[in-house]
């Protein structure tokens, strides 16, 4: 008799913490994908804080200025493409001579970089140029 009380205590034991752990799956797994909502939003809000760019610039022959860089997407849920940057064109003294667009069109999932090439008649006197990034259109998943 005493054996049967056991087995039925340690049955109804065991039901009631196989429920209560997957309720407590749910609960995380609802916990979780109300995180990541909030993390999206605030990625998408301000895409130039969570997209990082660098490069280098140089000379061709033509007289161009050849400008190499990558853009890299640091935000961990969300994908932005056709990333807008600012390019600056400083002289030896770091006086601004001139500022331009351009437009990165490509697609940047979390954590994915990418590279990009563009070429400009610079003007006279650059020793420098500057990479920033104003803004990226947002794609909705």
């Amino acid at each position: 008799m005493k054996a049967i009380v056991c087995l039925s205590f340690a049955f109804c034991a065991m039901i009631f913490s196989c429920s209560n752990n997957s309720q407590k799956a749910v609960t995380e797994k609802e916990s979780y994908e109300k995180t990541k909502e909030s993390m999206k939003e605030k990625e998408e809000k301000k895409p130039a804080g969570f997209l990082a760019v660098h490069g280098n610039n140089k000379r061709n022959i033509l007289g161009q200025t050849v400008i190499k860089g990558i853009v890299t997407n640091t935000a961990s849920v969300a994908i932005f493409k056709d990333v807008e940057l600012k390019l600056s064109f400083y002289s030896k003294t770091h006086a601004l001579l001139e500022t331009d667009n351009e437009t990165v069109y490509e697609v940047l999932h979390p954590g994915e970089s990418k590279n990009f090439k563009t070429k400009y008649f610079a003007p006279k006197g650059t020793d420098s140029v500057a990479i920033s990034v104003l803004s990226a259109k947002v794609v909705q998943q």
